[in-house]
């Protein structure tokens, strides 16, 4: 590996880690908490997955940024070396901008007493973290 790839590989794989931690165990688990209501662990969520989404951004221009400085990499940035970066890029675009807003929303409807929206966007969201975790790990 290359003196040059280490920060980025750094970023990635704490990247990976933190989504793992948050998405896969503290998004659940804190349901099993004493005294945590689904309506306070939806609040708790809320916070704790906008905080995650804004750290992810950061993430994800420093990976760029140390990507596009990388002089073999301006070469193949359209090519197949490039491709783990946009998708990637998607996937966080993607929950940024339309699913963490509508699962907001879905989490305010049950705070207020509503009753819960499908589980669509829930499992959709999943299932992008799962894949983003996958890219995070096989750079």
């Amino acid at each position: 590996m290359k003196a040059s790839k280490r920060p980025q590989i750094f970023i990635l794989l704490f990247w990976a880690g933190f989504v793992s931690s948050i998405s896969f165990m503290e998004a659940w688990l804190k349901f099993k908490a004493d005294g945590v209501t689904r309506e306070i662990g939806l609040s708790i969520g809320k916070l704790i997955f906008t905080a995650l989404n804004r750290v992810e951004i950061i993430l994800l221009i420093t990976v760029w940024i140390l990507y596009l400085t990388q002089k073999a990499s301006r070469v193949t940035l359209f090519k197949f070396k490039g491709t783990w970066l946009w998708m990637l890029t998607t996937i966080v675009g993607l929950q940024t901008f339309w699913l963490l807003p509508q699962l907001t929303l879905n989490a305010e409807i049950i705070i207020n007493g509503g009753q819960a929206p499908s589980p669509l966007m829930h499992m959709s969201f999943g299932l992008f973290e799962i894949v983003k975790v996958f890219l995070l790990l096989n750079v």
